[in-house]
């Protein structure tokens, strides 16, 4: 489905990914790991411009329009699927079926309640849920994700990996966190000075070499 062959990448005449080669099938879910700086979002953004229009990506800035509402926010998921006029009725006076529709997703990430505040009341880990609301309501089934729940607790991160795992088929994301990665992902993609040192299925994996080669 998505395939890099030689890639490599700079940012200011500076080399961020060097000699990258990959595949990755429909229906898989894979972490990429790695230090800060290693090229994991430059990795994932490469990949994510093979095909922009099939993929629901949560950019690790978030990207949503702090003076809008979280439904205007989570609603932009739609835009591309709904005429102008519908588009723009819904940002004067939201319609009843989308208000639903965003509030069903709202209601699994625990946001029902701020459906109609707008995002810059929000904490940074409700705008996190808020861009990943926003992925949910695009169509398709392949979810492309930076850092997804680097703002959420424990419990808030594992309810998140478990929903957006069970929405999406195909799952691509740049993480952190190691022992997510290895609960929630059947590949993990190891990035050092961007290369990649390790690709590797989860069951194959050792955690304490995990996290002495790639913990932060």
């Amino acid at each position: 489905m998505f395939q890099l062959q030689s890639a490599s990448a700079s940012y200011k005449d500076e080399p961020v990914l060097t000699d990258i080669s990959l595949q990755i099938p429909a229906g898989q879910k894979l972490a990429l790991i790695g230090h800060s700086g290693s090229g994991k979002s430059t990795l994932l953004r490469l990949l994510y411009e093979q095909r922009p229009q099939h993929i629901a990506l949560v950019p690790q800035d978030y990207g949503l329009v702090s003076r809008l509402s979280v439904f205007h926010n989570v609603y932009m998921g739609q835009l591309g699927r709904h005429p102008l006029w519908y588009n723009l009725l819904n940002l004067l006076k939201p319609l009843a079926k989308p208000v639903q529709q965003v509030g069903a997703i709202l209601d699994t990430l625990q946001l029902g309640d701020k459906i109609f505040e707008p995002v810059s009341q929000l904490s940074g880990g409700q705008q996190q849920r808020t861009a990943i609301a926003r992925a949910m309501m695009q169509a398709g089934d392949i979810l492309f994700a930076d850092e997804p729940v680097s703002s959420l607790d424990e419990q808030q991160s594992k309810l998140v990996m478990e929903i957006l795992c069970q929405r999406f088929s195909t799952v691509v994301l740049a993480m952190h966190d190691i022992d997510l990665a290895l609960a929630y992902c059947d590949r993990i993609i190891g990035l050092d000075h961007g290369r990649i040192t390790l690709d590797a299925a989860v069951t194959s994996l050792n955690r304490n070499n995990l996290l002495e080669l790639y913990g932060e």
